[in-house]
């Protein structure tokens, strides 16, 4: 029985070892042919660079303009991932701790929703966001996107609200205290792993977030980082410039595999707790 569990145990660390090397892999090998020339990458991707041309950065953040495409990027995040996780922790609260008529057939239907795919709404969302003068706006755009709640998030944060005693609210309730007091004074604190582990999902699905911005955002000075680098990739039919290309992707890559390593544990904790709790 031990030696199946170690067997066992060997094969699992070999799929991990496999499915990081899937991941890694990739990021280095861009990165690695970011420092070389156009020559050097024609003739033979796996060779050495005679030196490493570090000046392939600087052409990117200038001919592709990186740092608007950024400041666009991080106000259409930040905005979102704050109003967004306001709302989301709200209405977690609602659906979890309060009770009211029809709590259990907005559940319902919220469940019924991750069987509906969401490109179904596509088209009749544009034309809402057309109709509201919102289209080619990152304001728009962080309207749709903090509006536009997700089930996984709401499952997640209702997951840890619902595992709070009850006995808490109904002591500050005794006590005197509102709704809202409640909800900031006692929700808030003791959900906070939920909130924060929401907050860093969201983060990453709004900054790799293409499909939205490509389709809203008809400015190229408007561009989010993600539509900015699918232009220049399609320069490249022109041009061939693919280690300018590649030094950019390195750059766009930054913030979110930054956010990862300093929030991996926090990902990991709050994903099983809430998987637990829910």
């Amino acid at each position: 029985m031990k030696e199946r569990r170690t067997w066992v145990d060997v094969f699992w660390r070999l799929v991990l070892v496999f499915w990081s090397l899937t991941v890694l892999f990739p990021l280095a090998w861009v990165l690695y042919e970011s420092l070389k020339t156009n020559r050097e990458f024609f003739q033979n991707v796996w060779s050495l660079p005679e030196s490493w041309k570090w000046v392939n950065y600087k052409n990117a953040w200038i001919k592709y303009r990186l740092g608007a495409a950024l400041l666009n990027t991080l106000y259409y995040v930040g905005a979102s991932l704050l109003l967004g996780t306001l709302l989301t922790t709200l209405n977690a609260y609602a659906l979890t701790r309060l009770e009211f008529k029809g709590r259990k057939l907005i559940w319902g239907t919220i469940m019924l929703s991750l069987f509906l795919p969401g490109i179904n709404a596509l088209i009749p969302q544009y034309v809402l966001m057309r109709d509201l003068h919102l289209t080619n706006s990152l304001t728009g755009l962080i309207v749709l996107e903090s509006l536009g709640e997700s089930v996984f998030f709401l499952m997640l944060l209702g997951g840890f609200m619902q595992s709070l005693p009850k006995e808490l609210e109904e002591s500050a309730f005794m006590d005197g205290a509102s709704l809202f007091q409640v909800f900031g004074r006692i929700i808030v604190p003791l959900a906070m792993p939920g909130i924060v582990t929401v907050a860093i999902f969201k983060f990453l699905g709004l900054y790799n977030n293409f499909l939205a911005p490509f389709i809203y955002l008809s400015d190229p000075n408007k561009y989010t980082i993600g539509v900015n680098m699918y232009q220049a990739n399609q320069m490249m039919q022109y041009t061939a410039d693919w280690v300018t290309l590649f030094a950019g992707v390195t750059i766009a890559m930054i913030p979110s595999v930054v956010m990862y390593v300093l929030f991996q544990r926090s990902i990991m904790e709050g994903a099983t707790m809430g998987a637990v709790k829910g």
